[in-house]
């Protein structure tokens, strides 16, 4: 394997398959895995589709050939939903019974501590399909992604919701700015940035 791979920019007619893969990468991820905990497959699956609707409002949604791996970029100006999309989101949660109030807290934490100084890239979710896991298949389509974002010379912005990526991260230029933890001593998230290059 030479270490190259072969992606294209996702369109509205994809979600079903970007949804797909962030459904099952994130699946026993600790924070999400955690927070979706009374939900089986088929209930995360809605989640899945408006994090997608949302990122694909823009052309910074990716796929690596095959349907190994989707990254879902958000750029400089962007939202991550639109009003529409967040009223949706929150409706979604009346579906986590005594999760919900977590569920709400966490979306604020998550809004506080994103930056707002600079503008920046922000990467909303990145996944491998489970079946091509181990190769390497998201960090390449990353490190392409961050190639375009410094072509921009704009910054790059992430959490981390696995601190076992955090190193996979700081390789590619990210590094830790802060951290908060899911409600009632839940799962930690880490804040990276990535400065202009």
């Amino acid at each position: 394997m030479d270490g190259s791979i072969s992606e294209r920019r996702a369109t509205p007619a994809d979600i079903d398959v970007v949804a797909g893969i962030v459904a099952l990468a994130f699946t026993d991820d600790p924070l999400w895995g955690h927070a979706l905990r009374s939900l089986d497959a088929t209930g995360r699956l809605p989640f899945w589709r408006l994090f997608a609707e949302g990122a694909l409002r823009y052309s910074w949604t990716w796929l690596a050939e095959g349907g190994a791996a989707t990254s879902l970029w958000i750029p400089p100006g962007g939202s991550e939903f639109s009003p529409e999309q967040e009223d949706s989101l929150f409706e979604l949660a009346r579906g986590l019974g005594p999760e919900e109030g977590n569920f709400h807290e966490m979306a604020k934490q998550f809004d506080a501590v994103h930056p707002h100084d600079e503008p920046h890239y922000y990467l909303s979710l990145l996944g491998t399909h489970p079946d091509h896991r181990g190769r390497g298949v998201g960090m390449r389509l990353l490190a392409h992604n961050l190639e375009m974002i410094d072509a921009d010379h704009a910054a790059a912005y992430l959490e981390s919701s696995n601190p076992a990526n955090n190193r996979r991260y700081a390789g590619v230029g990210f590094a830790p700015i802060g951290e908060f933890s899911y409600p009632q001593g839940g799962p930690l998230i880490t804040t990276m940035w990535r400065p202009a290059r």
